[in-house]
């Protein structure tokens, strides 16, 4: 008892210096101190090994190297915001937000963006259970192992601090930047080459598969938001962020409240200053409603809020030289114009290729080989060219013309009336061929495991696979058979094909490579077909525009790739190669079926996201904004403007009570 007394002790002392140094920068002992404190607790547990526990911080030195990372599905979607790129999209932001609640002068909280990797933390009644990357909001990668390597992550909150159930918590994971160039000296001296910036330090750090790795990088934590917290609940921002310290962990200190468009443009301003005195990189500022019971009013659209927007800082610009440009093929046949250019450091990342998007956007820049450009990275990760300085441009320079064929078959290309970009039209070009199979292979689509680059490229070229329903037709002998392909790692490709066959409908689709369809869009789709692939195969347009997040332009292209013949022919052999895909849950045909509910107010019966799920499973969807096209309005108290317009279109309007009674 005296030992496990002792163990209990010294965890419960070392994880409090680890919140005074990450939560409150006011560290009691030296780094040395702290040492010897840690070393003392592994020589205890070492010696009592029955006494160790997954809460103990001598866990944090890293778990056996996995071989892969499992998938996490969030209970509450992980969304991205949109962008504000100046003042005046900030002020339009506000008056949506103010038409959307109804009055003025709203409670904000404004943080600093961090440019780091956004995770999410679950714990179950105090421990540190589950985390994982945001992935695409919906599935992320579980990363637990390189997680607990972060000492300013609590793995247990202590019970005198009443955690909740269940608490999930999301943050961003980060790098200051003398730790990363203490690092990069550090690889560069044994001979590895540095990283690019911190961001990618800090991110790469965390899909090691081997956690020995990640606990030796310096990562930190910043927590900003919740997910699904159980047995407690919370009235704002403000209140969750002032609870996080609490229970250990660190929250950004430069965080302020305040009121109305004044405060977001005061502190939007004071953005730029704030950046060039913090040791880590932000690239903007967040802004979000502070009441949450107002973001719940305000709703969110298909993958961000409308409670919450970034407004982006100004974009770091350098000047160098455009050497060639060079045409570039997609996979969808996108023909797009690439500057190559002198290499030169944009924000920490070496740069040497630009996109000028289109022809249109040349000819407006008027930019030209041999010119001196202002560059930026667009978004802080696509480089592209701002201007070119026309003072320093050589004479005899001519305005650059994309080829009219294409720079892999050289077959013509067209370019649809309506359109920027130009295409190849040949389905059967080398490039389009690879990309499609590439896309199709990938991860978040038919995840063929071993299945590379290089193979793809040899067994185009060899003319083995000319379309994506031939990789169900290899065999090993064929691939063993390419450059640097054994038989036993073309054994496992087979393997991992024959796996691939399993699948869901939404990744099929995604797979297929139509047009503006996303995982995402893959995802309704699916859900609203209910799996069933040859009802989307047979859809029209205006049934697809019916669809919840499907629009115009998303729904002609799905309807126009089925109905080709070569696509239809493809499909057909993917299918007959055995594909088959996994049952999803359909909605219940009801009187309700397709049609549009809106929920307004402080609502008491349930929370809007239950709200969704019980008009789904009846066929119907859930908007965030009343419009002719709305044939319910569910108001709770202190409903506002949206209740006002429902009234004046004349939509049905029904309390809580009545909701729940009408779809029962």
């Amino acid at each position: 008892m005296e030992t496990h007394r002792q163990i209990q002790q010294l965890k419960e002392e070392i994880n409090e210096h680890n919140i005074r140094y990450y939560v409150h920068d006011d560290p009691s002992i030296s780094d040395g101190e702290y040492d010897i404190l840690l070393r003392k607790l592994e020589k205890l547990e070492k010696e009592n090994p029955s006494l160790i526990t997954a809460d103990s911080p001598t866990q944090r030195v890293g778990a056996p190297p996995l071989s892969e990372f499992d998938s996490v599905n969030h209970r509450l979607p992980m969304l991205s915001l949109s962008n504000a790129m100046n003042e005046e999209e900030v002020i339009e932001w506000n008056s949506q937000v103010e038409k959307g609640l109804g009055f003025e002068n709203i409670e904000f909280i404004a943080e600093p963006k961090l440019d780091g990797l956004a995770v999410e933390l679950v714990y179950e009644n105090g421990i540190f259970i589950k985390g994982s990357t945001r992935g695409d909001g919906v599935t992320g990668e579980d990363i637990t192992q390189n997680l607990k390597t972060i000492r300013a992550i609590p793995l247990r909150i202590s019970e005198d601090k009443n955690p909740p159930p269940l608490l999930e918590v999301r943050g961003e994971v980060f790098m200051v930047r003398k730790d990363f160039t203490t690092l990069n000296e550090k690889r560069t001296k044994s001979g590895n080459p540095p990283f690019a910036n911190p961001r990618n330090c800090a991110a790469g750090s965390l899909r090691q598969l081997d956690s020995g790795i990640t606990a030796r990088r310096p990562l930190r934590i910043y927590v900003y938001a919740p997910g699904v917290i159980e047995g407690l609940s919370f009235q704002s921002q403000s209140e969750f962020l002032n609870t996080l310290p609490s229970w250990g962990f660190p929250v950004n200190p430069h965080i302020k409240k305040g009121k109305g468009i004044d405060f977001l443009l005061d502190f939007y301003r004071k953005g730029e200053s704030l950046r060039n005195g913090l040791a880590y990189d932000i690239d903007g500022i967040v802004f979000k409603v502070d009441s949450f019971s107002h973001q719940e009013e305000l709703g969110v659209r298909s993958r961000s809020p409308r409670w919450a927007i970034a407004g982006k800082l100004k974009t770091q610009q350098v000047t160098t030289m455009v050497l060639d440009i060079e045409a570039s093929l997609g996979r969808t046949g996108a023909v797009t114009p690439v500057a190559k250019l002198k290499p030169v450091e944009v924000g920490g990342v070496t740069v040497s290729n630009a996109t000028l998007h289109n022809q249109d956007e040349i000819d407006r820049k008027d930019v030209r080989i041999g010119d001196t450009v202002l560059i930026q990275r667009a978004g802080e990760v696509i480089p592209e060219v701002v201007k070119a300085i026309k003072e320093k441009r050589p004479k005899n320079t001519k305005p650059y013309i994309l080829p009219d064929t294409c720079p892999v078959c050289e077959q013509k290309v067209y370019r649809p009336e309506g359109e920027v970009v130009a295409r190849c039209q040949n389905l059967n070009c080398p490039a389009q061929v690879k990309g499609r199979i590439e896309h199709f292979i990938s991860k978040g689509c038919m995840d063929i495991d071993g299945f590379g680059t290089k193979l793809v490229d040899q067994l185009v070229e060899s003319g083995m696979v000319k379309n994506i329903a031939d990789i169900y037709t290899l065999t090993p002998k064929q691939i063993a058979g390419m450059d640097r392909m054994g038989e036993k790692s073309a054994q496992n490709i087979i393997v991992g094909i024959q796996s691939s066959k399993n699948t869901t409908m939404a990744r099929f689709v995604h797979a297929l490579g139509i047009r503006n369809v996303g995982e995402h869009a893959a995802k309704v789709l699916e859900k609203y077909f209910g799996g069933n692939l040859d009802k989307l195969r047979k859809a029209g347009i205006e049934e697809l525009t019916s669809i919840f997040e499907i629009g115009e332009i998303m729904a002609e292209s799905i309807h126009e790739f089925f109905q080709d013949e070569d696509h239809q022919k493809i499909v057909d052999a993917c299918l007959e190669s055995g594909i088959k895909f996994q049952e999803v849950e359909v909605a219940t045909p009801s009187e309700f079926t397709g049609k549009t509910f809106v929920f307004t107010g402080s609502l008491e019966k349930f929370s809007r996201k239950n709200a969704q799920v019980m008009v789904e499973k009846l066929g119907a969807r859930a908007s965030g904004s009343v419009s002719s096209k709305t044939d319910y309005l569910v108001a709770g108290p202190g409903a506002g403007s949206k209740l006002k317009k429902a009234e004046e279109l004349g939509i049905t309007i029904l309390s809580e009570n009545e909701f729940l009674e009408k779809i029962s």
